[in-house]
């Protein structure tokens, strides 16, 4: 037992001090600042001035008129003036509108793409215009035509039941839930991503440098597998640690704000998150366990460590599938068969499952059932990796990960047969 702790402290240190470790802690925090003033800056376009011609002056000078901020329109005596503007750059684009009875239309004439914001403001402005039109034709006032166009209102409610059949209305929380389920669907990609080459890395380092014959004649080839897994995971774990204590710190810090009063309304954190967090926490830290037992199985099947990218795809695949499953289907389509298939699906449910938690499609029970059942599959991958372990580590084949593979089972065959 010392042996494996030593492994696995020697594996923990060398990566907790390690400055791509510092990177992944704040990796989120610098993407977050990022997209932070990315967003500030989105209204800030270049293209802001635009010409405005039409052979109704009118029309023109109408269109200029409607309610717009971040753009200046300017009308155009002429086509041709318009162009001369825009060859010396003094404009970014120009505007040419037509109208055909109430039907209005416009053309953009730009030397680059615009952007899809601007080109649906101006399509906003033209069907307005129009929308007035011909409201003015039907006789119709502006309040009438704002009620015509005020959207209806729709509430989904949830309901629960109890033994007499008697439903009884709660709070629905699914969409902030949802947003938790995304999130932690995202730390779980990125999770296993990363942590799957740190541990492929870790054993196909010491495989191509030949050393593991006499790291085997010390120890066992289990306890060493076990180690370098453990010492992989205490790294993972540690790095949750450290973004549970900064969620917790960071609500506790400014929950009496607006933005997040907003975010989270009056919603119990206890009813909101309760078997619901506990349980997308254990699929978290389960699919991480699964995916770098895959990952290390894959690392020592490569004869050096520049191949740890290639042995790793099935892991990247895998959690690729799973978590744009989850992402795409787990939000527009929750009652999904092929989700709900996945859910029980080792690989798979670890990100299927706490989608269907937030969506109320899946039961306390259903999810305990999924739980245990990626519990034994991971514990059974886990005997088998490690079985296959000392073989895999002491076959150097050129011909492929699934050549040594096939080799190692073989070795492992023939030394149990002795």
């Amino acid at each position: 037992m010392s042996k494996f702790w030593v492994i696995a402290k020697d594996v923990y240190k060398k990566n907790v001090k390690s400055v791509s470790f510092l990177i992944l802690i704040l990796a989120p925090f610098l993407m977050g600042a990022f997209y932070y003033f990315t967003g500030q800056l989105a209204g800030n376009s270049e293209v802001n001035k635009i010409g405005v011609y039409s052979e109704d002056a009118a029309l023109g000078q109408a269109f200029t008129q409607l309610d717009h901020e971040e753009y200046e329109f300017q009308v155009m005596d002429s086509k041709k003036a318009a162009q001369k503007e825009l060859a010396k750059e003094k404009l970014d684009a120009f505007l040419v509108l037509t109208n055909k009875g109430d039907s209005f239309s416009g053309e953009i004439y730009t030397e680059s793409s615009l952007g899809q914001t601007t080109q649906m403001m101006i399509q906003q402005l033209l069907t307005q215009m129009q929308s007035n039109l011909r409201a003015q034709k039907m006789g119709l006032s502006g309040g009438e035509v704002a009620k015509l166009n005020q959207p209806a209102q729709l509430k989904t409610q949830k309901v629960s039941f109890d033994k007499f059949d008697n439903m009884t209305t709660e709070e629905d929380h699914s969409n902030l839930q949802m947003i938790v389920t995304n999130v932690s669907a995202i730390i779980l990609f990125i999770f296993v991503v990363t942590y799957s080459s740190i541990i492929a890395q870790e054993i196909a380092s010491e495989k191509g440098t030949r050393i593991m014959e006499v790291i085997l004649s010390s120890t066992k080839a289990q306890t060493h597998f076990y180690g370098k897994l453990t010492g992989v995971l205490l790294v993972a774990l540690t790095q949750l640690l450290i973004y549970g204590v900064m969620i917790v710190f960071g609500y506790q810090k400014f929950k009496d704000l607006d933005i997040i009063k907003q975010f989270v309304g009056d919603a119990s954190l206890e009813a909101l998150f309760g078997p619901f967090l506990i349980f997308s926490a254990v699929f978290v830290i389960l699919g991480i366990l699964l995916y770098a037992v895959l990952a290390a199985l894959c690392g020592s099947l490569v004869n050096k460590a520049e191949d740890t990218s290639k042995a790793i795809i099935p892991v990247t695949y895998l959690s690729m599938g799973a978590y744009f499953l989850a992402l795409f289907v787990g939000m527009f389509d929750p009652q999904n068969i092929a989700l709900r298939i996945c859910s029980y699906i080792p690989f798979f449910s670890s990100f299927a499952m706490p989608v269907r938690l937030a969506n109320n499609t899946a039961s306390i029970s259903s999810a305990v059932i999924s739980v245990v059942i990626l519990a034994i599959f991971t514990v059974f991958l886990m005997l088998i990796s490690s079985g296959l372990y000392k073989s895999n580590v002491l076959v150097y084949n050129e011909n492929g990960v699934i050549a040594a593979l096939k080799q190692s089972v073989t070795m492992m065959k023939a030394e149990k047969n002795k």
